[in-house]
């Protein structure tokens, strides 16, 4: 695979699966701007790809505001000249049971999910025109048996596979291709969960076929990076589990 030339655009880059999707691309020569509330975070990913022969540039951005999304597209294609693709992986969870997930949670769900998704994939749209890709970041966790204190956390994520599926049918046209992942990844919210819940993360572990939590580079951003690659251009409007055959997708 080979990025070289091309701009891509990861929001949610400071640290598990959007570190490990702008590493990976980086290392098949992709310019990568790196998205991030906390730039310190944003900062250390770009030194360290740079480091390694890359390039990269980390901004500061608060995806629940709409001025300072625009300035992030502003400010990456100012520097690399283009933005070919765009990685929508930043959202805050409201988890927790309906009775106790508070209005301010789920309206930070909201706007750092899908009402970001849509700003960004809007914004992003005249650049990506002709020869563009969008990646989102929906969850499993809407096909869960057992919903519980994930329901408002699934509810914006299956917001986000809709728009998604919008623009793919409604951009396919103008070249740019849409699709969603679903990954199960070992980033560092999952091994928070999994230290603080020994007895769940273990009955888990039990579900997933494969018998692993995935690696945020080796397995979901080498993913990513072959769904980006050219031989892949026939797909749009898809959901692509990278889950290691933990949840089925009807």
């Amino acid at each position: 695979m080979d990025f070289s030339n091309k701009t891509a655009l990861i929001t949610g880059a400071g640290q598990g699966v959007g570190e490990g999707i702008a590493v990976a691309l980086a290392s098949y020569g992709a310019n990568v701007s790196l998205i991030g509330r906390t730039l310190s975070k944003v900062q250390r990913v770009a030194d360290e790809i740079n480091d390694n022969g890359g390039s990269a540039i980390a901004i500061q951005c608060d995806v629940k505001d709409k001025t300072s999304i625009d300035n992030s597209i502003l400010s990456t294609v100012s520097h690399f000249k283009s933005l070919n693709i765009l990685i929508n992986n930043a959202q805050e969870v409201p988890l927790g049971n309906l009775l106790n997930v508070s209005d301010e949670s789920f309206i930070d769900g909201w706007n750092s999910g899908p009402l970001a998704t849509l700003r960004f994939m809007k914004e992003c749209y005249p650049h990506l025109k002709g020869d563009g890709k969008i990646i989102n970041l929906a969850s499993s966790s809407a096909l869960r048996p057992d919903s519980a204190s994930y329901g408002a956390y699934a509810a914006v994520k299956e917001a986000i596979r809709s728009l998604s599926r919008a623009a793919a049918v409604e951009w396919g046209s103008d070249n740019i291709l849409v699709n969603c992942i679903m990954p199960l990844a070992k980033s560092s919210g999952m091994e928070w969960w999994m230290n603080e819940n020994p007895d769940e993360a273990n009955e888990f572990l039990k579900t997933i076929p494969i018998g692993k939590v995935g690696d945020c580079k080796d397995d979901i951003g080498e993913a990513v990076c072959h769904l980006l690659s050219d031989g892949m251009n026939y797909i749009t409007g898809s959901t692509i589990m990278i889950d290691g055959g933990q949840a089925y997708l009807r």
